[in-house]
């Protein structure tokens, strides 16, 4: 014992000094560490808050030569034409003057220091009514979203979306064949910089389309559920050059029968796609591109119906239809050219393409067409005008329906932008 208790002392001795050295070693970066915490802690008090108020009145006006749902009269958007000549008759003639103020905008972001990093938050609005209130100028949430350093939470762009594909255009919807959802999500983006990787958990939502069967009481009763969020994942290269980027998204939908009766209608469906982008700058000018494909997104989408179908299944009694998550390809490409510091065009354009299944309604929206070019007059900073000319077609499942309409727009904007700087 005594012998083991005299090994134990001469290990001890022997370790002290090696002890000492790595904390005398360790003790100038320690300090280093914690004074640089300090100074951060103290630059983060005695730095101000900064508050960013900016918006835009803007009026739009112009003739449309065909006719669309009423509700979106001041919109190109392929789905909201008619999908029959009934339903055109029953909105009226071709033919319509539209003006309106609802891309007029108001929006707040601000920044505030703390020792953590500075915290961004962004709220902001404008008058384009949607929804319930579609057709309506009135007030409308956009953003309302917070950011400190890895971790975003809020409402806001989803990673899935690339917004830098959106063209100078004057049209407020935007290319159909673009991925364009402001979405409530939480958000943790691992890398910051020039490279970017951004992951994403986001509220989940989707719509189907029961075709020939809508009026069958069988369906009355199945719900729908969402069991999950939406995952998505982005991936983004930037550089004087430009950007590139890849995003994927992956969602589970499902649909429970509630009825009592012979049949199970219980089902579920998984959506997933893959979306690259980019923008490639050259001088002055920039090129807007994506392409996409994917199965049950069409709600990501800007302009596309449902996301999943109703398909027949004879072969099973229990079971003789089933929801099948629709399968969507489209295509982006506008080009923004810059004659002179006072004058800009756009030219461009867009599809997006569904694969329907074989239980929709011979009249479901199949394919979107969308295209533009304006010429745009920037006589003094935070005012432009201009006109533009714009295309849309509808092209319906197998009834041989397609229709399309041509617009001439005219809009003007003024924008500004203040900040109000408050103290501690």
């Amino acid at each position: 014992m005594a012998f083991r208790l005299l090994l134990v002392a001469l290990l001890v001795a022997a370790a002290l000094p090696a002890l000492r050295a790595e904390e005398t070693a360790a003790t100038p970066a320690a300090k280093k560490t914690e004074e640089a915490k300090a100074a951060a802690a103290q630059e983060a008090t005695e730095a101000k808050p900064r508050l960013e108020i900016y918006g835009a009145a803007m009026l739009d006006m112009g003739y449309e030569t065909g006719i669309s749902d009423p509700n979106w009269f001041d919109v190109a958007r392929p789905s909201k034409l008619p999908s029959s000549q009934a339903q055109a008759d029953s909105w009226g003639k071709n033919g319509h003057w539209f003006m309106g103020v609802r891309q007029s905008r108001l929006g707040f972001k601000g920044f505030i220091p703390t020792s953590l990093g500075e915290i961004k938050t962004i709220f902001e609005f404008e008058l384009f009514g949607t929804g319930v209130d579609a057709g309506q100028t009135t007030f409308r949430l956009r953003h309302a979203y917070g950011e400190l350093g890895h971790f975003g939470f809020g409402q806001t762009w989803s990673p899935f979306m690339d917004p830098d594909v959106f063209p100078n255009s004057l049209e407020y919807w935007g290319p159909n064949g673009m991925v364009f959802f402001r979405n409530v999500q939480a958000r943790w983006m691992p890398i910051m910089g020039a490279t970017t990787v951004t992951i994403a958990l986001e509220r989940p939502g989707a719509s189907a389309d029961q075709g020939v069967y809508q009026d069958r009481v069988e369906l009355e009763g199945v719900k729908g559920r969402f069991p999950l969020p939406d995952l998505s994942v982005q991936v983004r290269r930037a550089g004087k050059w430009g950007h590139v980027q890849l995003a994927g998204m992956l969602r589970q939908m499902r649909w429970d029968d509630m009825n009592d009766d012979e049949y199970d209608l219980s089902g579920k469906a998984t959506g997933w796609g893959v979306h690259l982008s980019t923008n490639l700058i050259v001088k002055k000018d920039t090129l807007r591109a994506s392409v996409l494909y994917g199965e049950g997104i069409e709600n990501y989408m800007n302009d596309a119906p449902v996301d999943v179908g109703i398909q027949n299944n004879f072969g099973d009694p229990l079971t003789p239809v089933v929801g099948k998550a629709l399968p969507i390809f489209t295509f982006v490409a506008f080009f923004d050219h810059t004659w002179s510091d006072k004058l800009t065009s756009t030219v461009g354009y867009s599809m997006a393409d569904i694969t329907n299944t074989d239980a929709q309604a011979a009249d479901a929206f199949k394919r979107g067409d969308y295209a533009l070019v304006n010429l745009l007059y920037y006589p003094v900073p935070n005012f432009f005008c201009g006109p533009e000319l714009q295309w849309v077609q509808r092209e319906n499942f197998r009834d041989g329906w397609k229709v399309d309409d041509v617009r001439i727009q005219f809009s003007a904007k003024y924008s500004f932008k203040l900040f109000t700087v408050g103290g501690n």
